[in-house]
């Protein structure tokens, strides 16, 4: 019988020990904050700046949302920039994250690599040097955490990483190399036919339904932490035929798996910003 990892329960024992911690903080007044930023009102974006919100609720730690101006031109960019230099000086600030994709995906680096290395919970900023990152991707480390709260052992495992982008696939391939872990790179126009032979497939490419079930053995180990938007609906890289097998070791659900872990881990790294 396929198990399915439920990052929501894993979820909840983390928040009660984060709840905890807040009090604690607030105790030697110390208040954590979020600051997000972001520059449209696309349903993914919209789904996860409010799931970030309600979290913040549950365990005591404000969470600003700061919606800015399009970036699409240099008058735009330069405004983020402001915005973010002002966030980084606010000492009320615990952390800061630039929710994800902006308008124009390729001013993100001109934008995320502005981030104080000691407020970049989201382990964004590309420009940090591994001996000076003090968080790495939330999503990526969200992975690692569901996989060791299942006990998914990836030693003398064939593993296959699905997506090499910064959000997810650089960052995670980052951590299992420190770990140790041998593991195969598959970009989304790979042949994805082989990935019958692997144990492990995480994948991470925002391409609806990419992988089907001729691409995965018995008694493998999926992992989906790919989303994109269709017609306002969240979607992510597994189809359907692949959740309804039951002959799978282990199985991410559509909806429930990576995501609430992302934010279990990035609350836990604004709890360690504003301790420090």
């Amino acid at each position: 019988m396929t198990k399915i990892l439920d990052g929501r329960e894993l979820s909840l024992y983390i928040k009660e020990r984060q709840a905890r911690q807040v009090r604690n903080l607030k105790a030697r007044n110390i208040f954590p904050k979020l600051l997000i930023i972001r520059d449209s009102d696309n349903p993914v974006i919209t789904k996860y700046v409010n799931l970030k919100r309600r979290y913040g609720e549950d365990v005591g730690i404000e969470v600003v949302d700061k919606k800015i101006d399009k970036v699409n031109d240099t008058a735009s960019l330069e405004k983020a920039k402001k915005t973010i230099l002002e966030a980084n000086a606010d000492q009320t600030v615990s952390g800061i994250i630039v929710q994800l994709p902006l308008v124009e995906k390729n001013l993100t680096d001109d934008v995320v690599n502005l981030i104080d290395p000691k407020k970049d919970v989201d382990g964004l900023n590309q420009t940090t040097s591994p001996a000076n990152r003090k968080f790495e991707s939330a999503t990526a480390t969200a992975i690692n955490w569901l996989m060791a709260g299942n006990g998914i052992e990836l030693n003398q495992k064939k593993v296959a990483l699905v997506g090499y982008g910064r959000l997810v696939g650089q960052p995670l391939a980052r951590i299992m190399g420190k770990s140790g872990v041998a593991f195969e790179i598959f970009r989304h126009d790979s042949d994805l036919s082989l990935l019958k032979n692997y144990d492990v497939i995480i994948t991470a490419t925002g391409v609806p339904r990419l992988i089907k079930s001729a691409m995965v053995k018995p008694g493998a180990v999926v992992i989906d932490a790919g989303t994109a938007s269709e017609d306002g609906v969240l979607v992510g890289d597994v189809d359907e035929s692949v959740r309804k097998r039951d002959d799978l070791s282990a199985i991410t659900p559509k909806i429930g798996g990576v995501g609430p872990m992302t934010v279990t881990v990035l609350f836990d790294d604004v709890i360690v910003a504003a301790e420090k």
